[in-house]
This record gives C-alpha cells, structure tokens and sequence, in this order.
C-alpha cells in the first residue's frame, strides 16, 4: 500500500525532444511552450483546450520539461479539466496528467496529491462510473464513431488513479475513505468487452489492496464475485492471460477476507492462473506474432494499392464526366484528432508485451507466496540479494522428483497447489536464456526491440524465485544430490556461457543469488559442488568490481561457501590460500561497509576448521593481518555505520565485529601465529 515499484517510472519517454540546456537567466525552450499552453486552458473553445491537454501530454513524456510545467502549477491548471463539459477535454486532460505521473516518479505524485489531484480525480471516477450504464441506454451522447468517450475516459482516470496509489499512502487512504472501490469494480464488469480498461482495473485494484488492510472490509461477497468472474474467464488471448494474473495478485492480496475452509481452492485457482501463464513460451510467441505482424501489413499494402487503384479510375471517370461530383474518399482518422499523437496500433506487439507483462507478475507474486514474512519497504527484489539470507528454515516435505517447493506461510493445501500445478518447475524454464531466433527479431525491429528488456526481466524473476525457493526446501524436497549439482551446472552455464561474464545488474544480482543460496544447500549436506576453484575466482573477480553492493555481497559469501568446503579437503592449501588473500582485500579495501563485514565473515567460515585451512592462514599472515585491521574496523563501524547502514545490517555488522574478535582469538589459541 503506497508503495512502488521503481521501474513503472524507469518507462522511456516517448518522442524525446532536443537536449539543448537553457542559459541561466533565459527560459529554456521548454518553458515558453509550457507557459502558452497553460494559458490555453482557459481557453473558452473547447477545441482549444483539447489542443492544449493533448499537446501537454506528449511533452510530459519528456522528463526534463516536467520541472518547468511544475513550476507553473500545472496539476492545479489540468485537475479542473476532468470535470469540463466537454468529454474530450476531460480525456485529454486526464491522460496528461496520467503522464505526468508516470514519468515524473514518486516526488511528482506526492505533489499532485498535496495540489489535491484526488478531488476531482474521484469525483470523475464516480461519475464516469455512473455514467456507464447511461451510457448503454443513450450511446449517442457518449460515442463519436467508434469511440466510447465514457470508458476512454476511464481508462486513463484509473491510470492515473494507479499510479499516484502506487507511491502515496495519502492517496490511498483517500482511496478507502471515498469508498472508490465500488466505482473501480464497476469497471471491471466490461472486462468482456473492454479487456484494457479491464487490464487498467486490475492494476490499480492489485496496487490499491497490497498491505492495506482498512479496504478488506470493503470486499464484501458482491466484490468478489466480481472478481471470481474476471478470473475465470475463458478467453485465450495474451491480454486475457495478462488480466487473469493481475487479478489472480489481487485476490492473494484480499486472501484474509477468503473463510479458511476455502483457502486451499481459492490458492490452486491462483496458482493454475500463474502456471498457465508461466507455461507460455514468451520466444515462440514472439516468433509467431512477428509472423502475424508481417502477414497483416502485407494484406493492409495490398487494400491500400487497390484502393489507389480504385482512385485513379474514379478520377478517370469523372475527367470524362465534369457534371459528376467527387465524393471525397473517408479517412481512417480526422486531421485535427488529437490520437495522432498516440502510437498506431499494433496489436500483435501488444499480445506479446501483455504475456511478459503478466508472467513477470506472476513470479514476482510468487516470491512473496514464498515469504514468510512482509516485504521490507524496499522494492520487492531486494528479497534475491538479502545480506541475512544464511538462515535455513525446517519444514514439512513430500517426496518427489524434480524441484519442489514449500512456501513457509502456507498450509499443507496449499502447498499441495503449488506442486499440483508444477509452479517449481516452469520457474526453472523460465532461468533460461531467451529464445536466440526471438531476440534476433526484436533487435532487429524497433518497435519490437523494448521486449529484450522484458524477456530478460522475466529470467531475472524467475531466478529469484529460484533463490526463495531454495531457501525454504529441503535437500530431498528439492530432488537428492543429483538434482542440486543439475541446478549447479545450469546457473554456472548462465554465467559463463559467454567469454565475459554478463554486465546487466539486474541479471548477476538475480543469479548470484540463487547460486549463493545453492551452494549453502549443497554445503550444508556435504554434496560435492560442481564449480572449479578457477571459475569460482574467475566470477568473484568480475562481481567484486560490480556498482551493485548485492553482486559484491553474493560474490564474497559464495567465495566463503566453497571455500569453507575446500578447507576441510585434502591438498587444498593454495586454492584456500588465494581466496583467503582475495577476502581479505576485499575486507580490508571495500568502500561499503556491508561488502566489508560479508568479506569478514567469509573469511571466519573459510579459516574455522581443516589442516589446510591453518597452513593457507599461515602463509596468508591472516592472524597479524586481521588483528592489525580490528580496531580500524571498529573506527569505520562508528563512523559510517549509522550514516550508511540499515538498522538490520547493523545488526549483522555488529555480529561481525563481535565474531572477529572471537575469530582472533580462536587463531591465537592454535599457536599457528608466525615468527
């Protein structure tokens, strides 16, 4: 509730303009436009302030004009505009503001709600709301052609809605005290014949209903009904797909209203939603849609060159005829209509971006099925690279093949569901690299080419939802020895199947992770482990130097994990040696804190115990080493600590200060310190 997820306002701004900076003193070329179409909202034409919101809304698009429509007070210019007369001034004037907060992020939705944005917004909602049933018994007041100027109006008044809930707790009490449940749900009973205002619904209602617990009471058997309806719809299109899973998150969301006797159906209802998403090949899809696109064009190339044709005959006839007069042929859309500004359609991409759509939010809900406890206030991602992630719960297993999973929160039914509907199984599809001929079509298509940032989204998920999942299973739940070392080589394939390790952050923190975690499972059963020393070395080298202090936290305690492993054999003395001097540096020279502790802590489980372990410690002069870097580290504790660091890490920080003080005198106590 109130909360975000960043990357809604990591979204590209359309039709960026020039990037020329304005002289101090002058007005930039972005202000004077701003300035002059503020003005015309006052305009007494409505045509004019249909002009004016429209124009807006394309420049917010560009972030760096934001500040100078900001600095003129625009949400208190647009916000009485959806509730003007005129049905395209209020569509226009609701889409620039649905832009605003979209790409101003989460400083500019606190604004628009300080400038009471919510006012009018739900005054809108309402009547719009109203209006769709009049709009049924009177459709000539509300259509021009083929417009629905009522549910269009929606659509974007609930955009907006969903974004500025997405990051403002106050909008969101305002949600709740104004009882706009109502007008929301009543939206969403045209998911049949309106499947994006639907879409638009469900993402709002999923925002609106996380971690807020004042809205349940407003679920009564009516809303849910509603709900159930949406979700088991049967149409198969991607987009169908999309809003069965946002409302699937939903109802997870609203699951303390659902009576316990029908908790274990309501979560299988869920979790066949997301397994059918997930069963999905997003690369084939891609391939046949890309096929489907160039099928349609080439059909509408063909219409449009008889229809020329067709033009040249008729001027023919009438140059024989100048009696007749020429009718002019009709156009797909008027000159002055303000959808000029907006992208052509292109349903084929559409259908492809609503699946990736709807199977990243399937897994992202997945890990937090998987979570025993509430998200931090952090973005939920942080859940793949969590410093405290050592601790290994028991729980309840069944046996069985394969990758199994045992979410911590839920019941026997329901863990059942999720292997019922093979969840475990279609995350692990989902780690794999992208489709080769899929991201061959998209480079090479720019209208096409934003999906490679969504498919390699989605292999991010999934290989965080491999990580949660590994944390709360068991060795035999998760398939015996064999199917651990499988699961070793296929993320160790991820991360070196090219000659460089990869540079995406987002990847190498999602795949750290999993094999961070991993490598603790098979550690802890004393199962052998599949990656070489070299390649070990070879990816803390590389993620030691990443900007993501996650990277270099997983990199530091896998180098712990295998070492640790590697002291307790035999003539492994070199191999722990080199990596006792790479912890230590890393300790000793890591400007974050948290990196330096982790560093510190790799080191206590890689020097514990083992012959090999004390003659790397001696060469490495690791106790002289260690005592000389104690009291600096207490120094950077006091210094940096509350300033840069979490309550929770320094609580783990603390520990480590305590255990290196143990740690030196456990070394001391084995007389092993040099002459």
């Amino acid at each position: 509730m109130g909360k975000s997820r960043a990357r809604r306002f990591r979204r590209p701004a359309l039709g960026p303009a020039g990037t020329g900076q304005p002289q101090q003193g002058e007005p930039g070329p972005e202000e004077e436009p701003a300035a002059e179409l503020l003005d015309k909202l006052q305009h007494p034409s409505a045509e004019v302030r249909e002009y004016a919101c429209a124009s807006i809304s394309k420049l917010l698009q560009q972030k760096h004009v934001i500040p100078a429509f900001l600095q003129r007070d625009v949400v208190r210019c647009l916000g009485p505009l959806l509730m003007d007369h005129s049905l395209a001034v209020r569509e226009t004037a609701a889409g620039a503001l649905r832009n605003l907060s979209a790409c101003g992020g989460f400083e500019v939705c606190d604004d628009m709600v300080t400038n009471d944005i919510m006012t009018p917004l739900v005054a809108l909602l309402k009547e719009c709301s109203t209006e769709l049933d009049a709009n049924q018994l009177s459709p000539k007041k509300y259509r021009e052609t083929n417009k629905n100027y009522i549910e269009d109006i929606a659509n974007e008044a609930i955009n907006l809605l969903w974004n500025i809930c997405e990051c403002n707790n106050t909008a969101v009490y305002i949600f709740n005290k104004e009882g706009c449940l109502e007008a929301v749900l009543h939206y969403m009973k045209k998911f049949s014949t309106n499947v994006d205002l639907a879409i638009s619904v469900a993402n709002c209602l999923q925002a609106v209903t996380e971690d807020n617990p004042d809205l349940l009471s407003s679920f009564n058997a009516s809303a849910q009904q509603v709900l159930e309806t949406v979700m088991l719809c049967p149409e198969s299109t991607m987009k169908h797909v999309l809003l069965r899973t946002l409302i699937a998150g939903t109802i997870w969301n609203i699951k303390d209203t659902i009576p316990p006797g029908s908790l274990g159906s309501m979560v299988n209802a869920i979790l066949k939603i997301f397994s059918e998403s997930l069963a999905i090949d997003a690369g084939e899809t891609i391939i046949r849609m890309n096929e489907a696109e160039k099928n349609r064009l080439k059909v509408d190339v063909e219409a449009e060159t008889e229809e020329n044709m067709s033009d040249v005959v008729d001027n023919c006839v009438l140059s024989e005829d100048d009696n007749m007069e020429e009718i002019p042929k009709g156009k797909l859309r008027r000159e002055n209509d303000v959808s000029d500004l907006l992208p052509s359609d292109k349903w084929e991409l559409k259908e492809v971006t609503a699946l990736l759509t709807a199977q990243q939010t399937a897994l992202e809900i997945i890990v937090n099925m998987c979570c025993s406890e509430d998200p931090s206030d952090d973005e939920w991602e942080e859940l793949s690279s969590s410093d405290e992630s050592d601790l290994f719960m028991e729980n309840s297993y069944n046996e069985g093949g394969g990758l199994l999973m045992t979410p911590l929160c839920l019941s026997d039914e329901v863990h059942s569901a999720f292997l019922n509907n093979l969840i475990p199984k279609k995350i692990l599809e989902k780690t794999a690299f992208p489709n080769s001929v899929a991201l061959d079509i998209c480079m090479h298509n720019p209208s096409w080419k934003p999906l490679i940032k969504k498919l390699n989204a989605v292999q991010c998920r999934a290989l965080t939802c491999l990580h949660s999942i590994l944390l709360v299973s068991d060795v035999d739940c998760l398939g015996g020895a064999s199917a651990l070392q499988s699961l070793a080589q296929h993320l160790s394939q991820l991360i070196f199947s090219k000659t460089e390790l990869p540079a995406d952050t987002e990847f190498l923190e999602a795949v750290t992770s999993a094999l961070r975690a991993l490598l603790q499972t098979m550690a802890s059963k004393n199962i052998s482990q599949c990656m070489t020393p070299e390649q070990l070395l070879a990816l803390c080298e590389a993620g030691i130097h990443s900007s993501n202090a996650s990277v270099r936290v997983n990199v530091v305690s896998i180098l712990g994990i295998s070492g640790s492993v590697l002291a307790k054999g035999q003539d492994t003395a070199e191999t722990v040696k080199m990596i006792g001097k790479f912890l230590l540096e890393v300790a000793m020279k890591e400007s974050s804190l948290v990196v330096a502790g982790e560093a510190l802590d790799a080191l206590f489980d890689v020097f514990a115990d083992g012959k090999e372990a004390e003659k790397a410690a001696v060469q490495i002069k690791l106790l002289p080493t260690l005592k000389e870097f104690q009291p600096v580290f207490r120094t950077r504790m006091r210094k940096e600590g509350k300033g840069q660091c979490s309550t929770d890490q320094l609580c783990v920080l603390d520990n480590v200060r305590m255990n290196l003080r143990r740690f030196i005198a456990y070394q001391e106590t084995l007389g092993k310190t040099p002459t």
